[in-house]
């Protein structure tokens, strides 16, 4: 891990073996935050389980969800990572992509909000 590294509890982190995370990344992990082995996180990536309601008389309460980033995955630079997503294993995530829904494995997504871009053959 690079620093600098944000976080606003970092209790609520599981990393995998062989995880490499580049420098100035946010996790916001109330909602839990799981990262599988041999995962790239490109630098500025952001990882957010933590949202508000849209109705503005229940906006200041607070909604999480987990993330999980499987096997192999590689998040490029200054991705962001919404609530509840699964970055499935093998896949990759554009740089500067805002991924909103899960990605299944072995393909690549790209864009705001992220969609798919291409399948991953693997040997």
């Amino acid at each position: 891990m690079f620093a600098p590294f944000y976080t606003n509890f970092g209790r609520f982190i599981t990393l995998g073996k062989n995880v490499f995370i580049n420098h100035a990344c946010s996790f916001l992990d109330m909602g839990g935050i799981t990262i599988e082995d041999n995962v790239l996180i490109g630098p500025k990536v952001n990882l957010i389980t933590e949202n508000h309601p849209a109705d503005p008389i229940d906006r200041r309460a607070l909604i999480t969800k987990p993330i999980l980033i499987k096997r192999n995955a590689w998040l490029g630079a200054n991705c962001t990572i919404l609530p509840g997503v699964t970055v499935g294993e093998n896949s990759i995530v554009a740089a500067g992509a805002v991924v909103s829904k899960d990605v299944p494995d072995n393909t690549v997504v790209g864009g705001i909000p992220a969609k798919f871009i291409k399948l991953i053959i693997t040997n």
